[in-house]
């Protein structure tokens, strides 16, 4: 029996990824070097679909990592020579802003409750680095003057909640004058990011790319290698091989440092081509109506319930749900029907269920998933 995967990473292939699968063995993209001119031409292509569908500017270079997690570690160690700035809502953030601590940088966290997001609201309005006048905020977060790096998390995937692209958009023209860097791991292509503000994203390609695991994608612009290259005068550490500076200065001739994951670049990069024909706005017109689709189902139907309660912070790419049925029974029961759920993250696994709804799964796979989940 075929399976469908909605789990929210590794997930479902997107569907012409075993065509490319196909053509790659033909071209035999797995023994070219990383030295060559095939391999330039593969970078270059790449860099150039997801230039077009995420909107990025030439203020900002693509570059290739291992996993989305090692872009934790080499953003801080770039970016932050004293002090960053966090928000954190569950368990990805939260590692974010380990990571930090564990570069023994000085850490700021403003944190909410599991299932609750951050809206731009949250925070007190900054006009050329000057914050609102007097003591009282009426509760808002000031971020401090000399936080370097502030630290978003688009989309929470242990916990299915978002923090909306127009949120972060308008957060960082309020704080023009620190670097912004945000992770889009679950959420891209959806999130729309405004590249000409936002210094840094990243994301890992087995999510919403629906690729085979492996590789990770670090946005970075012009503003972030400066601050690199800074720390690199002052004799601080920034990292070896994977500095920005030497991914960098690769990058410049579509190369990398290292022998990188070849077949994946290629791949993300027929992938994204795809998702441009269909066109970036269409897609995320398609997971709205699949996100809709879902959390309707969620809240009329007896035995579930979103576990975000604010529309606005749901994720429209991780739906999490509340069960009455264990998760381990409701599971198993979709997998015997060819359709595999994600489990609940961390302490929640045995209580609910993850909902992957990516560019891979179209509208037929969800009604069909949600017709499945109805009580037995």
């Amino acid at each position: 029996m075929a399976q469908v995967y909605f789990t929210p990473g590794p997930a479902e292939l997107y569907p012409t990824v075993s065509q490319h699968i196909k053509t790659a063995l033909d071209e035999h993209i797995g023994s070219i070097s990383h030295r060559s001119a095939a391999f330039r031409k593969i970078y270059q292509h790449t860099d150039e679909q997801l230039r077009t569908l995420l909107n990025i500017p030439a203020t900002h270079a693509i570059l290739f990592t291992g996993s989305a997690t090692e872009i934790w570690e080499r953003m801080i160690q770039n970016c932050v020579e004293f002090e960053s700035f966090h928000c954190i809502n569950g368990s990805f953030s939260q590692k974010f802003y380990d990571t930090a601590n564990d570069l023994k940088k000085f850490t700021h966290r403003f944190e909410k409750p599991l299932g609750q997001g951050f809206d731009y609201e949250d925070f007190v309005k900054v006009t050329d680095g000057t914050a609102a006048k007097g003591e009282d905020n009426n509760g808002k977060v000031k971020i401090p003057d000399y936080v370097e790096l502030v630290c978003l998390t688009a989309n929470e995937t242990s916990t299915g909640v978002q923090m909306r692209g127009v949120d972060i958009n308008k957060l960082k023209r309020s704080y023009r004058s620190k670097l912004f860097c945000v992770d889009m791991v679950s959420s891209a292509p959806y999130h729309s990011l405004d590249f000409e503000e936002v210094d840094s994203a990243f994301f890992s390609v087995q999510k919403s790319f629906g690729l085979p695991a492996g590789l990770g994608v670090w946005i970075a612009s012009e503003k972030c290698l400066a601050k690199a290259e800074q720390l690199r005068e002052k004799d601080l550490s920034i990292g070896s091989y994977h500095s920005l500076p030497s991914l960098w200065k690769n990058y410049k001739n579509f190369e990398t440092p290292e022998t990188p994951n070849v077949w994946n670049i290629y791949l993300l990069g027929k992938v994204a081509e795809d998702m441009n024909r269909i066109g970036v706005e269409a897609i995320r017109k398609e997971t709205d109506a699949k996100a809709k689709k879902i959390y309707d189902f969620l809240e009329k139907t007896e035995g579930y319930e979103p576990y975000v309660k604010n529309p606005e912070h749901r994720s429209p790419t991780v739906a999490v749900a509340n069960t009455t049925e264990p998760s381990k029974q409701l599971i198993e029961r979709l997998k015997t029907q060819g359709m595999i759920l994600g489990s609940g993250y961390g302490k929640a696994k045995e209580t609910q269920v993850r909902i992957a709804n990516f560019p891979a799964v179209s509208m037929e796979q969800v009604e069909t998933l949600l017709q499945a989940m109805k009580p037995v």
